[in-house]
């Protein structure tokens, strides 16, 4: 059953609920609380691993380069370095062009924003208004793009029922014929669930056949602890047509501050794009595009990453076990527990807040109420495991001790 957005709007703010940043509506829930022990903070997905020790010697290198415009494409040396990682990392049908084929982004998220703009002028007519699909919980960028670009946002509520992931079964053709583009993530935020290759391909068939876009995000595809996670693109065909991935050094890198990433697919969607984002899109530094040269140049720092993810992760088994619904994610770094047996996420959030000094953030703010009156992130909390391991199993500990 496909749901539509909610307008409904919270007493005392300007805008709809659906607009609000989750971590706004954090800040307002805690304000009337203190942290009841030394804060530790979980409910940002900000890395915190050490940045890789070429950054500084690489823009120390490049430092004039800040002084002239960079082109919006990216530079070509990066887009040959980022199409290589792509082709090595993925099983493609073919090598990435890297003249055609990828463009270069300021991080993931302004590249999926100004995706659903693109989108809704490439796809052509619809029948009907035009609607973007959402998994739900979602990124907020998908949600924003979707407004801005004036389509109606329909929310696919991901629950463990279907895995976590949009139930591609349940679309009607209907909504299907209307729809410019769908978001899809893998690995999830927040739940970590990863896309197989069988499910890319149904979704590659639905569009072809009804003439959507598929908004890939894959910034966690090398955040995992089991078997690495594939790409929309390994199952695109030749042509990649309809299908674009997004990729950015925030996470797998732990450069979150720095904005580099790519958008890499099917090259007349992304001639639109460019062309777009050339007129209304920041610029990435090309001091920045040397540095993420290097950083898709070296896998050594991205295993050491997944490593330290791992020492949490084994934490979480071991401190958690089987409380609160957890298992451990096949991809990303965060966590997803049911709390719903502990007074609801809003509740439980404020506890962890006040008597264990534990900020996470709550499930339905990450999602956003169907048109049935449900919210599938209600009952739930996040936790984003980006501390060191010692922080992170105090964290839990604490958790426990208060939830139990």
């Amino acid at each position: 059953m496909i749901m539509t957005a909610s307008s409904r709007t919270p007493q005392g703010t300007g805008s709809p609920e659906s607009e609000r940043s989750p971590f706004a509506r954090l800040t307002e829930l805690l304000a009337p609380h203190q942290p009841g022990k030394p804060l530790i903070t979980l409910s940002l997905g900000e890395p915190q691993h050490p940045v890789p020790t070429f950054v500084g010697p690489v823009l120390a290198k490049h430092i004039a380069e800040f002084g002239r415009y960079p082109i919006a494409r990216g530079i070509e040396p990066f887009r040959r370095v980022a199409a290589n990682w792509l082709s090595t990392r993925f099983d493609l049908p073919r090598p990435i062009d890297p003249e055609s084929e990828l463009l270069v982004l300021n991080g993931s998220r302004e590249g999926l924003f100004f995706a659903a703009l693109t989108a809704a002028r490439f796809v052509g007519a619809r029948k009907g208004r035009p609607a973007i699909l959402v998994p739900n919980p979602f990124y907020p960028a998908y949600g924003a793009g979707s407004r801005a670009a004036d389509c109606e946002t329909v929310y696919l509520p991901t629950t463990p029922a279907n895995g976590f992931l949009p139930d591609l079964d349940a679309l009607d053709d209907a909504t299907l014929a209307r729809t410019v583009a769908i978001y899809i993530a893998s690995p999830a935020n927040p739940q970590g669930a990863v896309a197989s290759r069988d499910y890319f391909t149904r979704l590659k068939r639905l569009a072809d056949r009804f003439g959507f876009m598929i908004l890939s995000d894959e910034c966690y595809s090398e955040i995992y602890t089991r078997q690495a996670p594939g790409s929309a693109l390994e199952c695109a065909g030749p042509d990649f047509a309809n299908v674009v991935a997004f990729q950015s050094l925030s996470k797998r890198s732990n450069l979150p501050g720095m904005r580099v990433g790519f958008a890499a697919g099917d090259s007349r969607f992304l001639t639109a794009f460019h062309e777009l984002r050339n007129v209304a899109a920041p610029q990435v530094p090309v001091p920045l595009q040397h540095v993420a040269i290097s950083a898709y140049s070296d896998e050594a720092h991205v295993e050491e990453n997944r490593r330290l993810y791992r020492i949490k992760f084994d934490l979480a088994d071991q401190i958690l076990g089987n409380r609160y619904g957890y298992v451990r994610p096949a991809g990303g770094f965060c966590i997803w527990l049911d709390v719903s047996g502990h007074g609801g996420d809003e509740a439980a959030t404020v506890k962890l807040y006040r008597d264990a000094g534990v900020r996470v953030v709550p499930g339905s703010y990450l999602a956003r109420q169907q048109a049935d009156g449900s919210n599938p992130g209600a009952g739930y909390i996040r936790l984003a495991l980006v501390a060191d391991s010692e922080s992170t199993a105090e964290a839990l500990r604490r958790l426990v001790e208060v939830l139990d």
